[in-house]
Order: structure tokens, then C-alpha cells, then sequence
């Protein structure tokens, strides 16, 4: 009973044989067209290889150091002066863990940075007409009459076209998508990475600078926000206590000028009255100095700081795609799919017989 499946495997096996030489004097019969697909997805990937443009990076990476703070003393001084409420930095929940990382690859700050003014060869222009230059992104709107000429003048976003707030936000977009990396180089420590690819090397590396310079001015604006305000309104306020002090010194002085001689106790009440004025006047103005000083001082403590790392150093790390790779690669390619087309057909063929 043990014989008919010997014999049903061996023709089995035989028939595979048979099915496997086929397909082979099939595609050996076909070596024409193998031979002159994988030859063209050669030439295909020589062509690639030399059209496509080298990629620069520019690597930078940075930390986010802030200062000890003293807001206790400061909220007490700024009590003083009706100022309640008032406490030192300000904490920015935007600058804490994963949100700094979304935050540096916002639409907000890449636009911000794009509009910055830089100087290239002794020359000083916004960041994005070189980006615009380098694309010859100006040629391809010469056909289009809405664009033609279209040019950044400055960074007042209040003047902007509407042709100019699209283009904008576009170019800033594909950066975000293709060209800016951020990343966090290890989560238990603050230390972020910056990488920036462009075909045009200057442009990869001023931008990852001025993105980050824009990143620190905004950090540290907004840090110590409400401290600066109270700076400024503890400044006013001695600014105008010292005018006061001088009108009434002037008045004083005036009053003695024109009352020299006069023996009635009665006529001596006004200029009493002015050196008691000029007297309060003066220990207010020598509080409000000391307050001003130690408010400075404290926001001096309270500033951030980021700390830059690594910084990218010209001649900036370049890719290109080798002119070997991409013919050997390009063949395999045209020679899997010219084997993958030519079973279809003759499974086709096979069908309809």
C-alpha cells in the first residue's frame, strides 16, 4: 500500500523538475529583454546619479540652561508699589520636555528664522530670498503673473502680500517636512540636536544658527517676562520721583532767593514745607534705587541661558549618491521587474491556451 505514494512522489518531484527547467528555457529564451532592462536601469541610474544634487548638513545641538531664582524678594518689593502679583521668570510650560521639540519645529519659529536678516559675502538680504535664489524658485514664477518678481523686503509681516504670506508658509512647510530635524539626544538628559539638509551649504548652515539664535531670544524673552515689566515699572516710577525731587529742590532754592531778609517766623512755613518735601522726597527716591537695583540684580540671576554645543563648521558633511551604486542598484531593480513582468505574461499565455 506503500507503493502508489512512492510512485505518486516521485512523479510530483518530476513534474517540478520539468516545471523549473521550463520556466528556465522560458526566461533564458527572454535574455535579450533581461539583458537590455537591466542595461537600461544602468544608464537610468548613471543619469540619477549625476542630476542629483549634493546634500549638506549642518549638525548643531544645544542646551537649555536657566538660573536659580530669587522670586520672593522681588514679589516684596514690587508690593511695595502696588505691583502685586508680580513674581520673578516665568515659567514657560512650552519649554518643558517634548514641547521644545514640537516647539523648535513650529510654523511660528521656521518662518521667524526665515525672515531673518543675515550677511553672505559682505551682502545682507532676508534668509529666504537666498532659499528662493538657490531653488530657482524666481524662474519658475516668471510663468506665472501673480509671482512674477516676487521678492522679500523686509521681515514687517504687516506689509506682506497675500502671494508673499503663501509663499511663505509653503517654503517654511517643506522645511519642517524635509529639511529640519530635531531631536532630543537623550531623554534623560536636555541636550537637543538641530540638523538641517539643503542642496545649498551656506544656507544649511546660517539657517541652523539664526534658528537658533531665534530660539534663544524668544526663550529668554519669555522667561523673564514679568520680571523685565517689573524693571521697567519700578524705573518709571524712580524716573518720576527723581523729577519731583528736582522741582522741589528748584523750589526751595527759588522760595530762599525770594525771601532773603524776612524776619516773621509766619513767612519761613513755605520753605519748611518745601525742605520737608524735598527731604521725604529724597528717602523715597534712595529706596526706590535700592529696589531698582536689587529687581536688576535679580533678574541678572533669573535670565536662561542656552548653552550651545556644537555648532556646524564649513566644509559642512555632504551626500551624494555614487555613480556605481546607482547603476548596480538601478539594474537589480529593472531586472526583478522584467522577471516579476515576464511570469505574469506567460501565466497569462498559459491561461488562455
Amino acid at each position: 500500500m506503500q507503493t502508489p505514494d512512492i510512485q505518486n512522489d516521485e512523479i510530483s518531484l518530476k513534474e517540478l523538475v520539468q516545471k523549473a527547467g521550463a520556466w528556465f528555457a522560458y526566461f533564458k529564451s527572454q535574455w535579450k529583454i533581461i539583458f537590455l532592462a537591466g542595461l537600461i536601469g544602468g544608464l537610468l541610474g548613471l543619469g540619477y546619479a549625476f542630476t542629483k544634487k549634493t546634500i549638506y548638513t549642518a549638525k548643531l545641538s544645544f542646551a537649555l540652561e536657566e538660573k536659580g531664582s530669587s522670586t520672593n524678594g522681588l514679589a516684596s518689593v514690587a508690593a511695595q508699589f502696588g505691583l502685586g502679583g508680580i513674581t520673578g521668570a516665568s515659567g514657560g510650560g512650552v519649554f518643558s520636555g517634548g514641547n521644545m521639540i514640537e516647539f523648535l519645529k513650529s510654523r511660528f519659529l521656521i518662518e521667524k528664522t526665515l525672515l531673518s536678516t543675515v550677511s553672505i559675502n559682505g551682502k545682507s538680504d532676508l534668509l529666504i530670498n537666498r532659499y528662493i535664489r538657490f531653488n530657482k524658485l524666481d524662474k519658475a514664477w516668471a510663468k506665472k503673473i501673480n509671482l512674477v518678481g516676487l521678492k522679500f523686503k523686509n521681515a514687517d509681516r504687516t506689509k506682506f502680500t497675500l502671494q508673499q504670506d503663501s509663499v511663505l508658509g509653503i517654503i517654511s512647510s517643506g522645511l519642517i517636512k524635509n529639511n529640519v530635524t530635531i531631536a532630543q539626544q537623550d531623554k534623560k538628559l536636555s541636550i537637543i540636536n538641530i540638523s538641517v539638509a539643503s542642496t545649498d551649504e551656506i544656507f544649511a548652515k546660517v539657517f541652523s544658527e539664526k534658528l537658533i539664535e531665534t530660539v534663544s531670544d524668544f526663550y529668554i524673552e519669555t522667561k523673564t517676562k514679568k520680571s523685565r515689566s517689573n524693571v521697567m515699572l519700578l524705573q518709571n516710577r524712580a524716573d518720576s520721583v527723581q523729577r519731583e525731587l528736582n522741582a522741589a529742590m528748584y523750589g526751595r532754592a527759588q522760595f530762599g532767593d525770594q525771601n532773603m531778609g524776612l524776619i516773621r517766623q509766619q513767612a519761613a512755613v513755605p520753605k519748611l514745607k518745601q525742605e520737608m518735601k524735598v527731604q521725604m522726597l529724597g528717602t523715597l527716591y534712595g529706596e526706590l534705587v535700592k529696589n531698582l537695583e536689587f529687581a536688576k540684580l535679580t533678574l541678572m540671576r533669573e535670565e536662561p541661558l542656552v548653552q550651545i554645543i556644537d555648532q556646524p563648521i564649513l566644509p559642512l558633511p555632504k551626500a551624494r549618491l555614487g555613480k556605481l551604486k546607482a547603476m548596480v542598484v538601478a539594474s537589480v531593480l529593472f531586472f526583478f521587474m522584467t522577471l516579476f513582468f515576464l511570469i505574469l505574461n506567460k501565466l497569462y499565455r498559459d491561461l488562455i491556451k
